[in-house]
């Protein structure tokens, strides 16, 4: 998903850019030959009492920079002489030396050289004075009771990294020693290019380790039109900042939260909230128009606000851009993040390039064998035989398109790469319930018999097949039905209720198919699972009742029972699949974090150390989620393409939020115990329901050490509840994430109330571990698990045959039981499965009974059955 260049706005500024500082010879120190600066005041006063004065040398006279400002110094020097209490006594106080160190990092040349231009470059290299510092003080001037500010330009000091134009700059100040300590660097950048200031530190001359050093870690781009305020690393509750910046601090939040109007510009950083409705495109195509999503009849959380017009075809649905959507300056990748995510992306569009040139004549077609899926991979699978009888010409050709395709194949995925038949064993399909890609959707069954709790009218009988005789069965009968559940013996994948709703509407699109599903599973003596039985429900319509059939493994013995498990199968990890890309994963790790990270950047300034604690959680999910609206959830991307319910996945997501999200179920334990699959012990411990279970095992460490860490910090800053009712910024912070970043679901009873440090430990442990340890347990196993396609499918293409009744069940045995057999000279194909043959037919079936040759009408028949089908 590469991303488009970000629109650069220039703009020369004038050589003279607000107040500078006016100093003596004697404040000048002898070894530095630079102007340094002197403090200037800032308040409430008018602009002309506050008049620039132009900056003098060590020798009187005016330095060179601003000998093109002379009359404006002389203005300056007229206003100094009404105030003569700053004239005299900043002049005789004694001062000390401070420097400012800060290093600078612009756009890499080689990444987007047609934005450079020799004079751009020249201008960073040789110009002296392009970036302008000031200094505030956190504590107001003494003399007037205003913000007390110095200021100075930087000079080059080094250069880093000539690829990155990475550059160290320092900034000399001539300071009283009654200024204070340092409380806030603003800095103006007079380039015509924006820059990344990563960091500042400021230190007294001669002494950059010292005690006295204040650090800022800045990380943050300053456009030409943009003047920015940094705070150092010392964090501050709003009731205890400093006099000096307590201004600055309430302007940074009010410049973040904008104005909530016009298109947002790709330079600035402005915060706000808004519904999904940029996900279709009806200007180009009506058939991509998609519901808005965020409101009453589509609930769903808040997205950051772009600005962008209306389409002319949907008046509700927001205009698409070419370049990409408009993130905040400072949540867009770092360069170096960017470049490599542009070269894995490339690399797997070259993949994906190489297998739709090979199939560009056959999307029709299913794979015709194992072997052909194989041959996607770097394993050494071909998909057709070698070319041996060719001229030396068409060899060498024939060679170059063999290695090209190699480099175009995927990598082989690891679940394949181990063991290339476990794809298709029960014992793996039960264990990636509890260790796979998506290890949160297994839950107890505390109830039973099992019933929907859908409208029986709307979608037939709410009782589940799956009875007690049958579990009895699949069990060996060594115990009841009632026992297992009572001993907790049955976990289910219950599917059912979320995806009935939208099976018609998803039938309708081409060449895909859905059921409603529930897996149940057994836990072993020796605490493995084992799945016993799976229920495919398709609801009722006005033409059919509602049909719907239980699977079971290898119940009858048959070839074609095996087939139908094994396809039954198929069809529950397309929807598991699809459950976890669209609610696991998307869903709860990204669209649900959102809100979050807006809100933070709105209501909490830098310097608070809440905003501290959360923001590296935060780091570049904003940029995700643009480039998901983009290119994964959008009409026609990637997602509708590839997962069973199509153009209605986010819809089906929308679905999931309204009905089951909960934000005090996010945090782990809650989400174990609501799921059945751990218990709350008399010492306050979890007790998991099957003692091998990975995600749960690994993540309580992770939580515990997560709560830890945020326990410690909250009782740092927040020495009592009173605190905490008591920020400001805290309290406007989470009333947000609930009343518009989660708009649709602000009156709930179970949003918690930030009123003691219990409960904001548990706000800030439930965030952190959702965007870091839940986010990586269902990312980092999608290729691994999901790359190798029978493993997890994403889409179920064909009904099970049980559903089409004999017709369907004979072409499974076409399909799935016919063998080949050479006797004598002519090849004869035989039926070796008599127990599906006796259903279709008494006795023996005719087909297996008749032999039929390689040149008839039913040979050929078979033959064309058997190369379109599953292998």
């Amino acid at each position: 998903m590469a991303t488009a260049p970000m629109a650069l706005v220039a703009a020369v500024l004038s050589p003279s850019h607000g107040p500078r500082g006016f100093t003596s010879k004697a404040v000048v120190p002898p070894s530095n030959p630079r102007a340094a600066a002197v403090p200037h005041r800032r308040g409430r006063r008018s602009s002309s009492a506050r008049c620039a004065i132009s900056t003098v040398n060590s020798n009187g006279r005016l330095a060179e920079a601003d000998r093109a400002t002379a009359a404006v110094a002389t203005v300056g020097l007229q206003d100094l002489q009404a105030t003569p209490l700053l004239r005299r006594e900043r002049h005789d106080e004694e001062t000390i030396t401070m420097i400012a160190r800060v290093t600078v990092h612009t756009d890499s040349i080689l990444q987007d050289p047609g934005k450079w231009s020799f004079g751009s470059i020249a201008d960073i290299l040789f110009r002296p004075n392009w970036l302008r510092l000031e200094l505030v003080s956190s504590e107001l001037d003494p003399k007037t009771g205003e913000e007390w500010e110095i200021s100075s330009y930087a000079h080059n000091h080094g250069r880093h990294d000539d690829t990155e134009f990475t550059m160290v700059l320092e900034a000399s100040f001539a300071v009283p020693v009654s200024f204070g300590p340092v409380g806030a660097v603003r800095v103006v950048n007079e380039h015509t290019r924006e820059m990344e200031i990563g960091g500042i530190t400021v230190f007294r001359e001669g002494e950059e380790s010292g005690s006295d050093a204040v650090t800022f870690h800045c990380n943050s781009w300053v456009h030409p039109v943009d003047k920015r305020t940094f705070f150092p690393l010392n964090s501050y509750l709003p009731s205890q900042t400093p006099e000096g910046v307590a201004r600055l601090r309430k302007e940074e939040l009010q410049a973040i939260r904008g104005d909530g109007q016009g298109e947002r510009k790709s330079y600035e950083r402005v915060y706000d909230y808004d519904v999904y409705n940029d996900l279709g495109d009806p200007d180009r195509d009506l058939d991509t128009k998609r519901p808005v999503l965020g409101g009453k009849d589509r609930p769903y959380p808040r997205r950051c606000r772009t600005g962008r017009g209306f389409t002319k075809n949907d008046p509700l649905s927001e205009k698409r851009s070419k370049e990409a959507f408009y993130v905040p300056r400072d949540e867009a990748f770092t360069e170096r993040k960017n470049l490599t995510f542009k070269a894995k992306f490339a690399l797997e569009a070259l993949n994906a390039l190489g297998q739709k040139i090979r199939t560009k004549d056959h999307k029709s077609l299913s794979f015709p064998s194992l072997a052909a899926i194989d041959a996607m991979y770097k394993d050494g699978f071909r998909n057709h035989p070698e070319k041996d009888d060719l001229d030396w010409w068409s060899s060498l050709i024939h060679e170059l398109e063999e290695e090209l395709g190699h480099f175009l194949q995927f990598e082989m995925p690891e679940i394949h790469d181990k063991d290339k038949f476990a794809w298709f064993r029960d014992e793996e399909f039960a264990r990636e319930t509890l260790a796979g890609m998506n290890p949160l959707s297994i839950q107890l069954v505390t109830e039973f018999p099992i019933f929907s709790k859908l409208d029986e009218a709307t979608y037939g009988p709410a009782d589940s097949l799956i009875t007690k005789e049958l579990i009895e069965e699949q069990i060996n009968r060594v115990m009841t039905a009632e026992e297992a559940v009572k001993n907790k013996k049955l976990f289910m994948l219950d599917y059912h209720d979320m995806l009935l709703p939208y099976v018609h509407a998803v039938r309708e699109l081409d060449n895909t198919t859905l059921y409603a599903s529930r897996t149940l599973f057994f836990l072993t003596a020796d605490g493995t699972l084992w799945p016993i039985a799976i229920e495919l429900t398709r609801p009722k319509s006005k033409n059919k009742p509602q049909w719907r059939q239980v699977f079971t493994p290898g119940s009858d013995g048959s070839v074609t029972g095996s087939w139908l498990w094994q396809l039954a199968k198929a069809h529950v990890l397309a929807h598991d699949t699809g459950y976890h890309q669209l609610v696991s994963h998307w869903l709860r790790t990204h669209c649900c974090v959102e809100p979050y990270i807006i809100a933070a950047n709105r209501q909490l300034s830098q310097m608070h150390p809440i905003f501290r604690l959360l923001h590296p959680h935060f780091r570049f999910t904003m940029e995700i989620n643009a480039m998901a609206r983009n290119l994964l959830i959008s009409a026609d991307g990637i997602i509708e393409g590839s997962f069973a319910p199509g153009k209605h996945c986010m819809d089906l997501s929308s679905a999931v939020y309204d009905k089951f999200w909960r934000f005090d179920m996010e945090a782990l334990p809650a989400d174990l115990i609501r799921r059945g699959m751990a218990v709350e012990g008399k010492d306050g411990k979890l007790e998991l329901t099957i003692e091998d279970y990975p995600y749960a095992n690994d993540g309580l460490l992770i939580w515990d050490a997560i709560k830890e860490w945020v326990s410690d910090y909250v009782a740092h800053y927040y020495p009592s509840a009173s605190d905490i009712a008591g920020d400001e910024e805290l309290q406007g912070w989470w009333t947000e994430v609930r009343t518009k970043g989660h708009a649709d679901k602000q009156d709930e009873p179970w949003w918690p109330v930030l009123d003691s440090r219990d409960s904001l430990i548990q706000v800030l442990s439930t965030i952190i571990w959702v965007a870091s340890a839940h986010h990586a347990a269902v990312n980092f196993g999608q290729y691994p698990y999901a790359g190798y396609l029978p493993n997890r499918p994403t889409t179920a293409r064909q009904i099970m045959p049980p559903e089409e009744g004999r017709k369907g069940m004979r072409r499974l045995a076409l399909e799935c039981c016919w063998t080949r057999s050479r006797r004598s000279s002519s090849p004869r194909w035989r039926c070796r499965c008599w127990t599906c043959c006796r259903r279709t037919r008494r006795g023996r079936s005719t087909l297996a009974r008749t032999p039929t040759r390689r040149g008839s009408r039913r040979g050929r028949s078979v033959r064309r059955s058997r190369s379109s089908g599953g292998g």
